[in-house]
C-alpha cells in the first residue's frame, strides 16, 4: 500500500506536478459553506462558487462521474466531479488519488437528490500527497495507546477528537475574554526559575551551562504574580504551563495548563464568586449542555464539615497523626498511612473519601494552616483550630480550582516558610523552600489580595464529560 503511494508520488513528479505546492489561497471553511447553503432543497442548484480544501476521506462512483468526501477542521462536504467538466487528464488524476491525500477544489454549491450539500467541481489541485494510509480507513482509531501517542492519527480518524480540541481552544479563548473584560492584565512570568515555589510538589531540575547553576521548571506562577501585585499591577493573570515531577493518573499529567489570577482588595469569597461567574460564562460561550448545574451560586461546605459528612471524622479534634489514624480505623477507614504527616492524612481523607462524591460544583472552605502556607489566617475561626482562608472547588468528582485570601504579612510568611523548611529537612520533598526574594517583596507591602488557580485541563474534562486528563491533552506523557 505504501509502496503504491510512493510510486504515484514519483509519477507525479515525473509529470511535472508538484505534490507539495507552497500555498492555496482563498480557502473557505467547509462549515461556512454549510451555513450559507445548508437549507437548499434536494436537487436545488446555485451559481455560488466556493474554494475548499481538506483531506480526502471517501470516494464513490465510476465511469464519467465520481463523488468524493472532503474533510477539514470544520466539517465534511461532498465533491461531485465530472469528466466532461474537468477533462480527461484532471479527472483521471482525481479518481486515482489515495484516501488521505490533501486536495483543494473549486466548485458551485448544490444539494444532491439525496439531500447532501455538495460542490460541482470545476477545478482541483493536489496539496499534499499522503504516503501512509489513513488509520482504520477513517472508521475510527480505537486503540487508546495509539490515540494518545499519535494524536495526529486520532484527529484524522475521529471527528469527536477534533471537536474536543476545538472545544478546548474555545474554552481558553472565553477565559481570556472574560478576564480581559474585567480589567485583568495578562502577564508572563519565568518558566525557568532559580527557586521553585507556590505549591506542594517536586520540581523538574535542569542546568544552565553559561550560569553554571541549577534551575527549576516552575510548579506554579503564584509567587511571581503576587510580586506584580506588590508592584501595583492590581489585577493580573497568567495562563500557561506548569510542571510537576509527580505521578501520572487520570487526573495528573506532569506538564499541565493552569490559570492563576490575583486581584487586589479582594478575598477568597470574592474569588469564589468570580470563579462561579467565569465558569458559567465559559459554559455559555461554548454551548455546554451536560448534566452539571453550573449556575451560581454553588454549594459551599467547610473542609471540617465535608470530611465529617462523608467519613464521620472530625479532623480538627484529632490533630496528631496517630490520633487521626486511630479514629479513622474506628470508622472503618484503613487506607491511611500512619507514617504520614497530619496534613497529608487530612488531604488523603479529602481526596479519597470526599472528592469522588462531589459531582455538582462544590466549594470546600477553610483549610488547616498546615495545608496552606500562603493563605491568610481565618478572620473568625478560633485560634486553636489554626484555619486559613482557603477553598478548593470540585466538580464531576475532581478538584478544578484552589484559592486563598493571600497572606500579606511578611513576618507571618517568614514563619510559614521556616515551618516548610523544617518539613523539607525532615524529608518532605514537596515542601515549599524558603524564598527570601518573595518575603522581601512582601515587606514593601502587598494589598489585601484574593488569588485563584484553575486547572484548564480539568475544566475541559468537566465541560466535555471526559474522565481522563489524557483525553483532553493533545500529547500527554506516556510510559
Amino acid at each position: 500500500m505504501e509502496d503504491d503511494r510512493r510510486v504515484k508520488l514519483e509519477r507525479l513528479r515525473a509529470d511535472g506536478i508538484d505534490p507539495f505546492p507552497p500555498d492555496f489561497d482563498g480557502v473557505t471553511p467547509i462549515a461556512r459553506v454549510h451555513a450559507a447553503h445548508g437549507t437548499l432543497e434536494p436537487g436545488e442548484e446555485t451559481d455560488v462558487s466556493f474554494r475548499v480544501a481538506g483531506r480526502l476521506t471517501a470516494r464513490r462512483g465510476h465511469g464519467r462521474a465520481t463523488f468524493l468526501d472532503l474533510v477539514d477542521r470544520s466539517g465534511r462536504i461532498q465533491l461531485h466531479a465530472r469528466l466532461d467538466v474537468l477533462g480527461q487528464e484532471a479527472f483521471d488524476r482525481l479518481t486515482s488519488l489515495d484516501l488521505g491525500d490533501l486536495i483543494g477544489a473549486d466548485g458551485t454549491a448544490f444539494k444532491s437528490r439525496r439531500g447532501e450539500l455538495s460542490l460541482r467541481t470545476d477545478a482541483w489541485r493536489l496539496l499534499a500527497k499522503s504516503l501512509r494510509p489513513p488509520p482504520e480507513k477513517f472508521h475510527g482509531l480505537e486503540d487508546t495507546e495509539t490515540r494518545y501517542r499519535r494524536r495526529e492519527l486520532d484527529l484524522i480518524a475521529n471527528e469527536e477528537a477534533r471537536r474536543l480540541f476545538v472545544l478546548r481552544s474555545r474554552v481558553v479563548a472565553a477565559i481570556r475574554r472574560y478576564l480581559d473584560e474585567h480589567d485583568f492584565l495578562e502577564v508572563e512570568t519565568p518558566v525557568l526559575q532559580p527557586l521553585y515555589g507556590g505549591a506542594a510538589a517536586r520540581p523538574f531540575t535542569t542546568h544552565h551551562n553559561q550560569l553554571d547553576r541549577d534551575l527549576y521548571l516552575r510548579i506554579a506562577t503564584e509567587l511571581y504574580l503576587k510580586r506584580l501585585v506588590v508592584g501595583g499591577l492590581e489585577r493580573v493573570y497568567e495562563l500557561g504551563k506548569n510542571f510537576r515531577n509527580e505521578g501520572i493518573s487520570p487526573k495528573h499529567n506532569p506538564e499541565f495548563t493552569m490559570l492563576e489570577w490575583y486581584e487586589a482588595y479582594a478575598d477568597y469569597e470574592d474569588a469564589a464568586a468570580r470563579l462561579e461567574e467565569l465558569v458559567a460564562y465559559v459554559a455559555g460561550e461554548v454551548g455546554y449542555s451536560g448534566e452539571l448545574d453550573l449556575t451560581p451560586p454553588w454549594r459551599r461546605l467547610t473542609l471540617r464539615a465535608a470530611i465529617e459528612e462523608w467519613t464521620g471524622i472530625d479532623v480538627l479534634a484529632a490533630r496528631e497523626p496517630a490520633a487521626l489514624v486511630s479514629v479513622a480505623r474506628e470508622r472503618g477507614i484503613a487506607d491511611l498511612d500512619a507514617s504520614e504527616t497530619w496534613p497529608r492524612l487530612v488531604d488523603d481523607l479529602l481526596s479519597k473519601h470526599v472528592e469522588p462524591a462531589l459531582d455538582q460544583p462544590t466549594f470546600i472552605f477553610d483549610y488547616p494552616e498546615e495545608l496552606s502556607p500562603f493563605a491568610k489566617a481565618h478572620r473568625s475561626a478560633s485560634p486553636e483550630d489554626r484555619l486559613v482562608e482557603r477553598f478548593e472547588c470540585f466538580a464531576a468528582g475532581i478538584e478544578i480550582a484552589n484559592a486563598f485570601s493571600e497572606l500579606n504579612d511578611p513576618h507571618e510568611q517568614r514563619a510559614r516558610f521556616e515551618a516548610q523548611r523544617a518539613e523539607l529537612a525532615a524529608g518532605d520533598e514537596e515542601a515549599q523552600p524558603f524564598d527570601e526574594d518573595f518575603v522581601r517583596a512582601l515587606e514593601h507591602g502587598m494589598p489585601p489580595t484574593g488569588g485563584l488557580g484553575l486547572g484548564i485541563d480539568r475544566l475541559v474534562m468537566v465541560l466535555s464529560g471526559r474522565r481522563s486528563i489524557r483525553e483532553v491533552v493533545l500529547f500527554p506523557a506516556m510510559r
